[in-house]
């Protein structure tokens, strides 16, 4: 009797054995291989990149007050001109007859002054005469500023606007721009607001000139923040001595906020939802050999690498292979 109990006992703790050796050969086959990368905190530069249109330092239009006759311009778009150059002769005609009026007004000044010292015109009289000596000479030395025009600064003609011979009709006859320096305006995100110093080095490249980097300094910071975009315009000032920057390019300017320490993940590690532009990585458990599905934020792309600024820690592992059989909790076979 006692042989007979005892052999269903032994029976049926084999047959256990054997069970928890299946499950657990089941559990091992369905385990996903992974292969793993080491991840680590890295100092990187904080650079930000803005598009900007060229302009130039100082921009003026060259243009009478009155409309004129023009008799001649003297340079054409693209020359350089001088500070006090004369740019633009008009009709001056207008200007000769009031000089022959006021000569022939001071013939008869003269004429009421002597009468005046003897008694034989009143002081009213005289005057009279001497406010419209004044008068047309006020006139005169204003005609004479508009019948010949003077260039107000050093710079390039970017614009001519009449021919020889034309009547001045309003637009300026011509446009002269200083392009030693020139500028950009870049508009900046309002949370880089503390960061953004009057003074601070940029660097610039221009599609014009592949390859080459130009230095610029912020020399204008908006005090005040756009309530719509939350930027602000933020103004850089680029010497130009050879003239090779002009007015017009398309300038990226690159702006350095600093370096920060964040973790630096593998390409291959990241995940795209599908439908969504979120980005995920697995991150590997090593006390229960799973996995855990985490969203990240992405920062700048570094050769083979990313920036991330959250979702991972410094020195976690993550999937570099084997993420298509993951999911979050999933079991998985590390292999090399």
């Amino acid at each position: 009797m006692k042989f007979k109990y005892i052999i269903p006992i032994f029976a049926a703790a084999f047959v256990c054995s054997c069970g928890e050796k299946k499950d657990d050969k089941k559990a091992a086959d369905l385990a996903v291989e992974v292969k793993l990368a080491t991840v680590k905190s890295e100092s990187i530069a904080q650079t930000e990149e803005y598009t900007a249109t060229v302009e130039s330092d100082l921009k003026n239009n060259i243009s009478p007050n009155m409309a004129y006759r023009i008799e001649r311009i003297l340079v054409d778009v693209g020359d350089q001109v001088s500070k006090g150059q004369l740019l633009v002769q008009l009709d001056a005609s207008s200007l000769n007859q009031l000089k022959l009026q006021i000569d022939n007004q001071k013939v008869e000044f003269n004429r009421t002054s002597e009468l005046y010292k003897v008694g034989g015109a009143s002081k009213a009289e005289y005057d009279n005469a001497k406010m419209q000596i004044e008068v047309m000479e006020s006139q005169y030395n204003q005609m004479s500023r508009n019948t010949q025009l003077y260039a107000p600064m050093s710079g390039v003609v970017t614009a001519r606007n009449y021919d020889n011979g034309d009547m001045y009709g309003g637009a300026p006859i011509l446009t002269i721009e200083k392009t030693n320096p020139v500028k950009v305006v870049m508009n900046v995100s309002e949370i880089h607001y503390k960061d953004v110093k009057k003074g601070q080095s940029v660097n610039l490249t221009l599609d014009s000139y592949e390859g080459e980097t130009f230095t610029g300094k912020i020399t204008t910071v908006s005090p005040s923040i756009d309530i719509a975009t939350h930027t602000f315009p933020v103004e850089v000032t680029i010497n130009n001595p050879k003239q090779k920057v002009r007015p017009g390019m398309f300038a990226r300017v690159t702006v350095n906020y600093g370096n920060q320490n964040h973790v630096v993940v593998p390409d291959l590690s990241l995940v795209k939802q599908i439908g969504a532009g979120d980005r995920y990585v697995y991150v590997y458990n090593p006390s229960t050999s799973t996995v855990s599905y985490n969203k990240v934020v992405l920062g700048k792309h570094i050769g083979t690498n990313y920036e991330i600024l959250s979702g991972v820690e410094d020195g976690q592992q993550v999937v570099v292979a084997g993420q298509a059989r993951l999911a979050e909790g999933k079991k998985v076979k590390v292999v090399k």
